[in-house]
Order: structure tokens, then sequence, then C-alpha cells
């Protein structure tokens, strides 16, 4: 196995049509799933506590499964994008 890890940085264009929105009126700024209140942590907690994507959504319907699915790429790419510029310092 390589070391060779592909990983794209999000441009700014995809960052901000991401479904996460940030209201100080909304959960005191929290960042929610757009158009929710649900604070886009708890799909990554409940992730983290060995629930799956379909529990999470069946506990939020608010949430689509096309926007919980776009925040976990997003998240992945996040991380890759850390671990890799921690590599080349």
């Amino acid at each position: 196995m390589g070391d060779t890890v592909y990983c794209q940085p999000m441009t700014v264009a995809q960052v901000q049509a991401l479904p996460i929105h940030s209201d100080p009126d909304i959960l005191g700024g929290t960042p929610v799933f757009k158009g929710t209140r649900v604070p886009v942590r708890t799909v990554f907690d409940y992730l983290a506590d060995g629930c799956s994507l379909d529990e999470f959504l069946d506990n939020f319907p608010s949430v689509s499964r096309e926007n919980a699915i776009l925040v976990l790429e997003a998240g992945g790419t996040s991380l890759l994008e850390q671990a890799l510029s921690k590599r080349k310092s």
C-alpha cells in the first residue's frame, strides 16, 4: 500500500454551497443544517456513537439524506486536507 493520498481542497464556492447555516438568533450561532434547527455536529455525534445514518435521519426528519451526506463528505475532505498539511510541515 502506497503513501499517496489524493485530496482536492474544497473551493470557496463548494464550502458556500454546503447545506449549513449559522445565525446568532438560531441556537446562538451554532452551525445547523439549512432550514432546520438541527446542529451539524449531531450527525457526527450519532455516527461516533455507533448509530447509522438512517437512525440519525429517522430522529431528525427535517434533515434530508442528501444534505447529511454532503456534510459528511465535506467533513471527510476537511480531515484529509488537515492531515496532508501536517505531513507537509
